[in-house]
């Protein structure tokens, strides 16, 4: 097979370009080459910005691939410029959409690929819903090769999986715990959530790659293993060797504090129970199944860390944050017992 990453480099990427590379896939990566050094031999490199369209034409003048993906496009004007780059040139092009881009909140918690699209809540997905749309109508009129897939939840070895953490990524809160602090959980902790280690998602993604049955399809690729964000917490704070303190904040209070866009990233994502049916992806690719529970995939992502200092990136304005918010939560329970 031959194929070609735009991107191929990221938390869901990484684990598809070294599966591939193993199997000795034809695979070329299409980037600027800021994270190349960590992969594997034998990926072809074409670096350039994938915006800069007339240069990207021009390193991919002579080629054509069985499939394209593209791992970071986010609103309609990209897909645009893919469309016109790639037409013609491959036999399949899959779009990385979002699990997010699903209804919101959810007349039924039970997700199929036959959910309507809707996010009120986040921008995000709703740039993602119009490059669906617009993926669609390329496939309707013009028989351009389209795949949609929508990730949800998927994690590596670099990061710690989290519902509410600060701009700078989750090491903050895994610090807080170490330290013995409390750590803030959105709602009660009891919603249903599913996350998926990103080897998972490599099998499911490369079952769809020259997949013909896969043409014009949306599916989603997750873990069949549904658990709570008490769970989740309660499985980083057992792989750090420490007791969890918990602090449980309603998702619309976090919201309406504004140290991030918990407006999208939890009324409009992770604050709704879900479970994802994945029998479309289970048709379409029959040896699919996901392998790593979540407490094994968060051992090992704490391990990695711990021995990885670069990972531990501080963020003490989330600190202090999450204090105040703790703090405030405190005295007005303090103000309704006087």
């Amino acid at each position: 097979m031959k194929a070609l990453f735009i991107g191929g480099t990221g938390t869901i990427s990484t684990a598809i370009t070294k599966r591939l590379l193993a199997e000795g896939c034809e695979l070329y990566l299409l980037n600027r080459g800021n994270r190349n050094g960590a992969l594997p031999e034998g990926a072809r490199i074409l670096q350039a910005d994938i915006n800069d369209e007339a240069k990207v034409a021009e390193l991919i003048r002579d080629l054509e691939f069985d499939v394209v993906a593209d791992f970071i496009a986010f609103v309609p004007s990209q897909l645009e410029r893919d469309y016109r780059l790639f037409n013609g040139k491959t036999k399949q092009f899959i779009f990385i959409s979002s699990a997010s881009a699903y209804q919101t909140p959810l007349s039924d918690y039970r997700i199929t690929e036959g959910t309507p699209l809707s996010n009120p809540y986040w921008e995000y997905s709703r740039n993602k819903i119009a490059c669906e749309e617009y993926l669609i109508k390329q496939y309707r009129d013009n028989g351009f090769p389209i795949t949609i897939v929508r990730p949800s939840h998927t994690y590596d070895e670099r990061s710690i999986p989290l519902g509410v953490h600060g701009k700078k990524g989750t090491w903050q809160v895994a610090k807080r715990m170490l330290q013995n602090k409390p750590v803030i959980i959105h709602g009660d902790g009891t919603s249903l959530w599913t996350m998926t280690h990103n080897s998972d998602f490599a099998k499911g993604f490369i079952g769809l790659m020259g997949n013909l049955h896969a043409i014009g399809e949306s599916v989603h690729i997750t873990s069949d293993e549904t658990v709570t964000w008490n769970q989740i917490y309660e499985a980083i704070a057992d792989a750090l060797g420490v007791k969890l303190r918990a602090v449980h904040v309603s998702s619309e209070f976090l919201a309406a504090c504004g140290q991030v866009d918990y407006r999208g990233g939890l009324l409009g994502d992770k604050a709704n129970s879900v479970v994802f049916d994945n029998s479309k992806l289970k048709r379409l690719v029959p040896d699919f199944v996901a392998t790593t529970r979540l407490d094994q995939g968060i051992r090992q992502t704490v391990r990695y860390i711990l021995d990885h200092p670069e990972h531990q990136v501080e963020d003490p304005e989330f600190d202090l944050w999450c204090d105040r918010v703790i703090g405030a939560l405190d005295a007005a329970l303090s103000a309704v017992r006087e």
